[in-house]
């Protein structure tokens, strides 16, 4: 009877434990697909976009997709001239300089009137070159960036990649040409992120220089 009861017990702790492995074998399975299929986070300032917003001003140089519904010959890529214009099919030259996107899409739209009923346009930035901003010193990655959208001294550093190990971050300057002068603003990083004068955190304008020591 003992020998029947031990045979017994040992039957379902074998068991009893075959079924645990297998419910946390399946529980990790269950977790290693749940974290596959979530997308992982992006490292800050690892964002280089360039999407211009709403407010966007259309420059020289600067790419554009214009896009008419239902005519594929009149959609097309263009580039902005130096002064300012673009050539389509059907209506020839367009200012599309100091123009936002839908301003323009308005202007292409009512020029078509002549040759389509109700055409729908579109307007969308593919590149911005008419407006950027220079980071130079001791950052990740020093160079020209554009924008189309307001950008601050921080986003910028955290587009360049952030400081390297002996900046002095104490010291950032941003240089300004406004009306003939050049303008200084000074940026001490270190007071910025304990909270201390955060007005110094200046939107950037076209053509800004930033530099870090």
């Amino acid at each position: 009877m003992k020998r029947i009861l031990w045979i017994l017990i040992l039957f379902l702790v074998f068991t009893g434990g075959t079924s645990a492995g297998a419910k946390k074998e399946k529980d990790n399975k269950t977790k290693g697909k749940t974290d596959a299929s979530t997308p992982a986070q992006a490292a800050p300032g690892s964002g280089q976009t360039t999407e211009p917003g709403q407010d966007f001003v259309i420059g020289p140089e600067d790419t554009l997709v214009i896009n008419v519904w239902k005519e594929a010959e009149l959609s097309t890529t263009v580039v902005v001239r130096p002064d300012g214009r673009i050539s389509l099919p059907l209506i020839n030259e367009v200012q599309a300089s100091g123009l936002t996107t839908k301003q323009l899409q308005d202007r292409i739209a009512e020029r078509l009137k002549d040759f389509i009923a109700s055409p729908v346009v579109t307007v969308m930035v593919k590149e911005i070159k008419s407006q950027s901003v220079t980071i130079m010193g001791e950052v990740t990655r020093t160079g020209v960036y554009p924008f189309g959208s307001p950008m601050t001294v921080v986003e910028l550093i955290g587009r360049a990649g952030g400081f390297k190990d002996y900046a002095k971050t104490k010291g950032i300057r941003v240089l300004r040409n406004e009306n003939g002068q050049q303008l200084q603003f000074r940026f001490n990083y270190r007071d910025y992120i304990k909270g201390k004068n955060p007005e110094q955190n200046i939107v950037l304008k076209n053509g800004d220089v930033v530099i870090v020591p």
